[in-house]
């Protein structure tokens, strides 16, 4: 399986919320950018992925599962939706600042391609961002 990461304002949609919204889940849209939409098409179900404050944080805040695979957001409309549930928050949120200033993810897309909404991560990646989390 593939690992993800997933950027969010705050202000707009904020890892709260997105554990509020329970095993339902909510889709996450907002995206506008083509690399971005081909990422969420390749995501698959069960699917693990990094929930990021951008803008507002800027950190990795928490844990999200793909619940359902990417889908129509409006029809006629070229972008598209994908379902995620909260599965866990990291018990220390890891700063942009932090994953820059460790060497072994100098080619994280995060360091690399910061303006992307949705990107995809390595597993050595997630296990070292997992690590500096608390998990």
């Amino acid at each position: 399986m593939a690992h993800w990461l997933v950027k969010s304002e705050p202000s707009k949609w904020s890892w709260d919320q997105q554990v509020a919204a329970g095993a339902a889940g909510t889709h996450w849209d907002g995206v506008k950018n083509h690399t971005a939409k081909l990422n969420l098409m390749g995501m698959k179900l069960g699917e693990q992925v990094f929930f990021y404050h951008s803008n507002e944080g800027l950190e990795v805040v928490g844990i999200v599962e793909v619940i359902k695979e990417a889908y129509i957001w409006i029809p006629g409309e070229p972008w598209v939706l994908v379902d995620f549930k909260a599965v866990k928050t990291l018990p220390k949120p890891v700063s942009l600042a932090q994953v820059k200033a460790e060497p072994k993810l100098a080619n994280m897309s995060l360091v690399k391609s910061f303006r992307l909404s949705v990107q995809p991560v390595t597993d050595a990646e997630w296990d070292i961002v997992c690590k500096m989390g608390g998990l």
